[in-house]
């Protein structure tokens, strides 16, 4: 898949004047990092910054973050507030009445390969009665501490789950969620008034998006002439991996974006899809 150059969008009015007033979020991958600067109500500046190279080890990933993060003049200030998101398949969701803290090895061990050392964490998704149990990106969350001091961090996953849940859980017939990063894309299911599905697939083709999304919907026993497929993150009706959808499935729909936030005229619906779960956090 070739992604089309996220546009930054800096048109910062003058209530961004001073950054000790304004909150900021950042979305970490192991690609690169989005970040979002916003004050009260009103979104002031989104930008996405690739790392030059794939983040294969902690090191280099924490390397990849600190030689990027130099280079953003707007990051280098104290903030009202600072939080983190990660994204990575390193997560599995429990449902709350199973879930126990003591036992958070036993939950992700079987979707996830964990070694004696790592720290495991979770996020309670509100008023949906489940807990997502992760593995952060915990040097980076270190360097985070010591550039800002304290921040709360989340895995996307818990944010995009619960802004689904809370959109979609009413809906009558199942909706399908898929929402693109980089090289991952994630798949929710919501029907029957709760969530079905939940899973990370890696891909590198459009052959490798069609095949996780129809063995999904086969292994749920959804008809592709019936269930609707409604895509986010960073993609256009006119992509390939869009028309790929469409050649399969009956109803294809890219996200509409539902938001309090205030928007500047340049955010486009592209544009606010592909940084949805980075303005929801």
């Amino acid at each position: 898949m070739v992604l089309k150059k996220r546009k930054t969008i800096n048109n910062l009015s003058d209530k961004f004047n001073n950054l000790k007033d304004c909150d900021l979020s950042i979305q970490i991958s192991l690609d690169g990092f989005s970040f979002c600067i916003r004050h009260q109500n009103e979104i002031g500046l989104t930008k996405y910054i690739p790392f030059e190279e794939s983040s294969t080890t902690p090191e280099l990933h924490l390397k990849n973050l600190q030689h990027s993060f130099a280079k953003e003049q707007n990051l280098q200030h104290s903030f009202k507030s600072v939080n983190i998101s990660h994204v990575n398949e390193l997560c599995t969701l429990v449902p709350r009445p199973l879930f126990d803290a003591q036992n958070l090895k036993q939950y992700i061990k079987y979707s996830t390969k964990i070694f004696k050392n790592d720290y495991i964490v979770y996020d309670n998704i509100e008023n949906h009665q489940m807990v997502n149990v992760y593995l952060p990106f915990v040097n980076l969350n270190n360097f985070f501490f010591d550039k800002y001091g304290s921040f709360e961090y989340k895995h996307a996953a818990t944010i995009l789950v619960e802004q689904l849940m809370n959109t979609y859980k009413l809906s009558e017939h199942p909706k399908m969620f898929v929402h693109l990063y980089k090289n991952i894309f994630e798949i929710i299911v919501i029907g029957q008034q709760k969530l079905l599905f939940h899973n990370f697939f890696n891909y590198l083709s459009k052959e490798d998006f069609i095949y996780y999304i129809l063995f999904t919907a086969e292994q749920l026993h959804l008809n592709p002439e019936t269930f609707e497929l409604v895509i986010s993150g960073e993609i256009h009706n006119d992509d390939d991996f869009y028309q790929m959808a469409y050649t399969y499935i009956r109803d294809v729909k890219l996200l509409e974006v539902r938001s309090n936030y205030t928007f500047s005229n340049e955010f486009t619906a592209a544009h606010k899809r592909a940084f949805y779960t980075l303005i929801n956090q």
